[in-house]
């Protein structure tokens, strides 16, 4: 069954019209992914497959200190809660703690000392005091060796949080580089990190494309081929097109100033979660009110 709310969804997606959207839905069955391709195959849709469901609250932050680096991100229920000093005085904590350890796992980041307690204890006792379910979501340790350097940056006051590992280069390049990553959100940092099936699918799209615009299908493969590598400069890091010169690319930039990129993160805080669908105001006035 079609819902309006599938509709909605993909019409947010894809900003394609309610009709062509609950077509698509119907031709798909009802899945979400083929259905914004078949939008895409018909030319009406175009957003691309990835793109951000950004949905729960919080913040990312990124803690360095010598050559080890912590990127996390916290979530709680509401943007205002990410706004309390309480709120940011806890990940400062966490941030701490984890850049003392080397855990893994959440399971380990969460049984680490903090306060004279652990990480989870101290989330459970602010998830009391301010009146919203808290979580530590994810986090990445980094180190690195001689001759490599970090770039940091946070966005948004610490909605985007992006870090970056160069050889060769130094801190002001790697920032820069860091900026464009938050900017530009790349899907993978190389073209080899593109995962076939990825690629495959989006060469069955450009196909589809090609043929509809009435090229010949020999015409349509060499149209696929150029449309692949314009692809990629679109999803990949190294492949951008720099920001700040786009006569080169991000790899380009690197290398001239005698680096290369080894490694980069971006989290965006609440993407790929469900946005909370309810009025949390009409929800709290219903628990005032006794409802």
């Amino acid at each position: 069954m079609i819902t309006a709310q599938m509709v909605k969804e993909l019409r947010e997606k894809t900003g394609a019209g309610m009709m062509d959207c609950k077509k698509a839905l119907s031709e798909t069955n009802g899945d979400m992914e083929k259905a914004i391709d078949y939008l895409r195959e018909k030319g009406i849709a175009k957003a691309t497959k990835k793109e951000s469901r950004i949905a729960a609250e919080g913040l990312a932050n990124i803690f360095v200190e010598g050559n080890k680096a912590v990127i996390l991100e916290v979530n709680s229920e509401t943007d205002f809660v990410s706004k309390n000093e309480e709120f940011k005085e806890m990940i400062q904590s966490i941030g701490k703690a984890l850049l003392k350890s080397d855990a893994k796992t959440l399971e380990e980041a969460l049984s680490l000392p903090c306060e004279d307690e652990t990480i989870n204890d101290l989330i459970v006792a602010k998830t009391a005091k301010i009146g919203e379910k808290l979580s530590l979501r994810r986090f990445t340790i980094l180190n690195i060796e001689d001759g490599e350097c970090f770039g940091a940056y946070l966005h948004m006051g610490g909605k985007i949080a992006s870090l970056v590992v160069l050889k060769g280069a130094n801190e002001e390049v790697a920032k820069e580089v860091a900026m464009q990553q938050a900017a530009m959100r790349p899907e993978y940092v190389f073209i080899e990190d593109v995962p076939e099936s990825v690629v495959e699918n989006e060469r069955k799209i450009q196909k589809e494309i090609a043929m509809s615009e009435g090229k010949p299908a020999e015409i349509a493969e060499k149209m696929v081929d150029g449309r692949i590598q314009k692809f990629f400069k679109e999803i990949c890091l190294a492949e951008q097109a720099f920001i700040k010169d786009g006569n080169i690319s991000v790899s380009t930039y690197v290398k001239n100033n005698a680096g290369e990129i080894k490694y980069a993160i971006r989290y965006e805080v609440g993407e790929g979660m469900e946005k909370r669908s309810d009025d949390f105001a009409e929800e709290v006035m219903k628990q005032v009110n006794g409802n």
